[in-house]
């Protein structure tokens, strides 16, 4: 990449850290608007995403399940009165966790996934999945694209083609990782930053990133907020041990008072690991 995808600044630094999957590739920064992304993105072939390339070519849809389980369920919460009795497009629906759940609430609950190793475990769930934006022809209320815009080499086109989707007074929620994470930029730590920047993760936003770019889609910004997805056990637990799965060995630290207040003092500084938006058309 010759010039920054958000800002067409032609100044970058290189990150700390190793792409974990591929040697090759290296993690840049721009210097003027710190937009993160790869130095290349020539790996996703064509087809990469339909077949599994995510998952190594392989998928254990059980073990998936329990490691998305708990996403799916703050995300359901989150948005649980804004799904009632509306039609709702999960767009990269991954296993369909959110979208099961999110079935219970909506009028029509829909979901948009490319990988054709789901499209049975999808039919056996009775769960309506695209596998293309092009096949679907319904508008709908809210769309919702969680840890989607990262993976993709064009996400202010697909923003666009998105918002085409909309129904008048509809909204676009984004979720994507933050570049700012604590564990990246606060705490240094080596282990997760090898872990994190990987080659399916194309681009990182931090908050002013991710706004510019749905500005840039055409699309109106209603609100950006940080989310710490993962627990302080998780942080304690890359920090000693250097690997993930602290929220699962190490959940004897956990309470909903300290969790929440850790997040609301790394909201603060703007250091939380994911960063969420809403985005709608203007009139």
């Amino acid at each position: 990449m010759t010039s920054c995808y958000i800002c067409g600044g032609e100044k970058f630094i290189r990150r700390p850290g190793k792409v974990r999957d591929n040697a090759s590739l290296e993690v840049m920064e721009c210097t003027d608007c710190g937009l993160v992304f790869l130095s290349a993105f020539s790996h996703i072939k064509e087809g990469f995403y339909e077949n599994s390339g995510m998952h190594d070519g392989t998928i254990d849809i059980t073990n998936w399940i329990r490691e998305t389980s708990c996403d799916d369920e703050r995300r359901f919460n989150y948005l649980r009165r804004e799904l009632e009795n509306r039609s709702v497009l999960d767009f990269g629906c991954g296993n369909g966790g959110f979208l099961l759940k999110a079935k219970e609430a909506a009028k029509q609950a829909d979901g948009l996934e490319p990988e054709n190793a789901l499209k049975m475990y999808f039919q056996t769930n009775a769960l309506n999945v695209y596998s293309k934006i092009d096949d679907i022809a319904d508008k709908y209320d809210l769309i919702t694209l969680f840890h989607v815009l990262e993976h993709l080499p064009d996400p202010r086109s697909m923003l666009v083609r998105v918002s085409e989707l909309l129904e008048r007074n509809g909204q676009i929620i984004v979720e994507v990782p933050n570049a700012k994470d604590a564990l990246l930029t606060l705490y240094n730590c080596e282990p997760f930053t090898n872990f994190t920047y990987w080659s399916c993760h194309l681009f990182l936003f931090t908050k002013e990133t991710l706004i510019r770019l749905g500005e840039q889609a055409g699309l109106k910004i209603d609100y950006v907020e940080q989310v710490q997805r993962y627990p302080i056990s998780n942080h304690l637990y890359w920090l000693s041990k250097g690997k993930p799965g602290g929220h699962f060995e190490w959940n004897f630290i956990d309470s909903t008072e300290l969790n929440a207040a850790y997040e609301k003092q790394l909201s603060n500084i703007g250091v939380c690991d994911t960063i969420i938006a809403g985005f709608s058309k203007y009139d």
